[in-house]
């Protein structure tokens, strides 16, 4: 099958300078910002800001919803951070799994080590996206233990999305794909074009649709799928 291409359809910006993690709930559209550590809730029409609070992550690039809280990877802290959804205040704060040096920072001089970025939830386990492990990270969040893990597609795996099918959609920046990947076993069944210059940094599903977030633009939108 030929790869599809997705059609960036921008909705609105974000109200932060470097939008990097989306999760879609009934109650909004939330959002994580890279360049200020602020977590929103947003209409999905008009993009007008429901809620905000400052958080005390560093440079974080994914957020979830599970067991009541959000679920923030506090990146370049190298932690997975528990909030409390109604102050945005930090309730726990565990160690990211798969942290370390991504592939293509390996040749530079003193570089940076960071953590994950997309986050899902689902049955009482977190699944982390992790760019310097190039894995899914399934964990345990009552123990905080890996479960099992699965590679990702691509070099740089950022947003990930629950699909109706309980297969997990994983967006790669760098190559500009999604990719439909089974995670029983890591088989991939789509892989899905989004042409530059949009980028998709954050994203998550709602009504079958793929939303996503453009860290350098602040675009926020959905991915409209060629047939």
């Amino acid at each position: 099958m030929p790869y599809r291409t997705a059609r960036a359809e921008r909705c609105f910006k974000s109200p932060g300078p470097h939008p990097n993690g989306l999760q879609a709930a009934p109650d909004g559209l939330w959002c994580i910002d890279q360049g200020d550590d602020r977590v929103y809730r947003l209409d999905y029409d008009t993009g007008a800001v429901l809620f905000e609070a400052q958080t005390d992550t560093v440079s974080s690039s994914g957020i979830t919803v599970g067991d009541g809280c959000l679920w923030v990877a506090s990146t370049y802290e190298s932690r997975i951070a528990r909030l409390d959804p109604e102050t945005g205040k930090t309730l726990e704060k565990y160690d990211s799994p798969g942290a370390g040096v991504t592939a293509f920072n390996e040749g530079a001089e003193n570089p940076p080590a960071t953590g994950a970025h997309g986050l899902e939830w689902r049955d009482g386990k977190l699944y982390v996206a992790s760019p310097p492990s190039q894995m899914v990270h399934v964990m345990g969040v009552a123990t905080w233990e890996e479960e099992r893990r699965l590679r990702t597609p691509g070099l740089r795996v950022h947003g990930v999305a629950w699909s109706d099918s309980g297969m997990l959609w994983m967006a790669d920046t760098s190559a500009g794909t999604v990719s439909l990947v089974r995670v029983t076993d890591g088989r991939i069944y789509d892989v899905i074009r989004v042409p530059g210059p949009d980028e998709v940094h954050g994203m998550t599903i709602r009504e079958g649709v793929l939303w996503y977030c453009d860290g350098a633009t602040c675009d926020i939108g959905r991915l409209i799928l060629d047939e």
